[in-house]
């Protein structure tokens, strides 16, 4: 063949590995989120800019704004804030989840090493063998020893991206578990918050039940006195006793709950039930008067949950890389180089010299259809994926637009609630005044008083919902845009080894 021949025989080589290189580009989805309806707002309405004032704080609702990183912290409550950094620093989950997402960062590590660069070993064999003897040579038999030291290098070369497409995979489902931590560490401060909310609103109900069995007893035993002096028929006593029973078999279960509730708080914060923290004061838990709502579109960016199934939708795609890359040849190198001999001296010297190389082709031809039924198998899970990722932003959008629509509710029923509260009271302080005066009976400043406490246990119900859907709210808007997790770093040679062919 002559130089021009072998030139064109070169330039159709070169050619051809390039555009094979550059079909690789292509052997899968690009992982792309699909586009997702981008609403001017989340609820069926369009949230208000504040809602109604209740216990004279009207909340805004900053629309564009960014969420808050430690937003509990605006209940301007420094023992809930002592109760949430605690829990963030012992919860024995958040630890587990913790360790587990660093085991995945080394094996990321591992994984880009073992398969971009080559592997090197270094190996040694001393033995002593005995070989039987050859007849024509002579009876007797052969003892010698045998000395070799190798460096032996492999080198499998990624001609159609199956490595990258494997790494990048496994990149991706690393950042899902920095999303997932990153979600497990907001969702348990959300829950130590819910729970101190939820026991500081118990503990009040607790308190002001008690004072109503009181009261219904005393009723009870008022009426069992004018039973008996004649004053009032059998039927009243009957109702009067029927009515505190009633009031106070509700009161155990109360007790229970708010007894379960403080565990559980104990268990989130990393301590044993026995060591359960005591109620909060429901009156020191100030109502944060504004809070973030992320527009539609940042909240892709906001959420870890969406966030998480972006990158088991970019996993999922390269995974269809993989499938269609081992339908495509594979080169590796193999060499090494030593030094053996059958003693010592001839073992490091010239005369002892091993090398070797030897480079393999490996074409799958027929696997019974494995390697296709493989990577149809990899773009259904694909599609599904899609599937998934839709799901989880409209989730979202639901999650938000619920937490909306309850702290809006929350503040009307809470301002009617404080109203009749306030109303009853009035009218109990005046009851009480006349009583002192001799101008009513004891039953009906007693009665007045009832009044009062069952508008104080709707207007205590009321707060704790209002104190626990902003909560959820704050949790429901994500957190900060931020920069991309660090694996994506740790794969950065991978990429950029990807791009360089895209």
């Amino acid at each position: 063949m002559n130089v021009h021949g072998l030139y064109r025989t070169r330039v159709s080589v070169s050619m051809g590995v390039a555009t094979l290189v550059l079909a690789a580009c292509a052997f899968g989805p690009t992982g792309t989120p699909p586009a997702m309806p981008e609403p001017a707002h989340y609820g069926a309405h369009a949230q208000p800019e504040q809602t109604v004032a209740a216990q004279g704080v009207a909340q805004r609702f900053a629309s564009g704004a960014q969420p808050v990183p430690e937003w509990w912290r605006l209940y301007r409550s420094d023992a809930l804030n002592a109760l949430v950094d605690e829990g963030l620093r012992n919860s024995p989950t958040l630890a587990a989840a913790d360790k587990n997402l660093a085991a995945a960062r080394e094996q990321l590590r591992a994984q880009i090493g073992a398969s971009l660069l080559p592997t090197i070993d270094a190996g040694g064999q001393v033995s002593r063998q005995r070989a039987l003897a050859i007849p024509e040579i002579g009876p007797n038999t052969f003892l010698y020893n045998v000395f070799v030291g190798q460096l032996q290098a492999q080198y499998t070369f990624d001609l159609f991206g199956a490595v990258r497409y494997a790494n990048a995979a496994l990149a991706k489902r690393v950042d899902l578990q920095v999303y997932q931590f990153d979600a497990a560490r907001r969702a348990l401060a959300a829950n130590i918050v819910a729970a101190a909310i939820n026991a500081a609103t118990l503990d009040a109900q607790v308190e002001t039940t008690e004072r109503l069995v009181a009261l219904a007893n005393e009723q009870a035993a008022d009426t069992q006195r004018r039973y008996a002096l004649g004053a009032v028929a059998h039927g009243d006593w009957l109702s009067a006793q029927q009515s505190a029973a009633s009031l106070a078999a509700g009161l155990p279960a109360l007790r229970q709950q708010a007894l379960t509730t403080r565990h559980a708080l104990a268990v989130l914060l990393g301590r044993t039930p026995d060591a359960a923290p005591p109620a909060l004061d429901l009156a020191q838990l100030h109502l944060p008067d504004e809070v973030p709502v992320v527009v539609p579109s940042d909240l892709l960016q906001t959420r870890p949950d969406i966030q998480a199934a972006d990158a088991a939708l970019k996993a999922a795609a390269a995974d269809v890389g993989v499938a269609t890359a081992q339908l495509y040849p594979s080169i590796t190198l193999n060499a090494s180089m030593g030094q053996g001999g059958f003693n010592w001296p001839a073992a490091v010297s010239g005369a002892g010299a091993l090398w070797s190389i030897a480079g393999s082709l490996s074409q799958p031809i027929f696997h019974g259809g494995a390697l296709v039924a493989q990577r149809r198998a990899a773009l259904d899970t694909y599609d599904a994926t899609v599937s998934q990722y839709k799901q989880t932003v409209l989730t979202a959008f639901q999650n938000v637009a619920d937490t909306l629509a309850a702290l809006e509710h929350d503040a009307q029923s809470l301002d009617a609630a404080n109203a009749a509260a306030l109303a009853a009271r009035a009218g109990f302080d005046e009851t009480s005044a006349r009583y002192r005066l001799g101008a009513v009976p004891v039953t009906a400043a007693r009665a007045s008083e009832q009044q009062f406490r069952n508008a104080r246990l709707d207007e205590i119900r009321y707060t704790g919902a209002r104190l626990a859907d902003t909560a959820a709210l704050f949790q429901a808007m994500g957190n900060p845009l931020a920069s991309a997790p660090d694996s994506t770093n740790a794969q950065s040679a991978a990429d950029a080894s990807r791009d360089k062919h895209d």
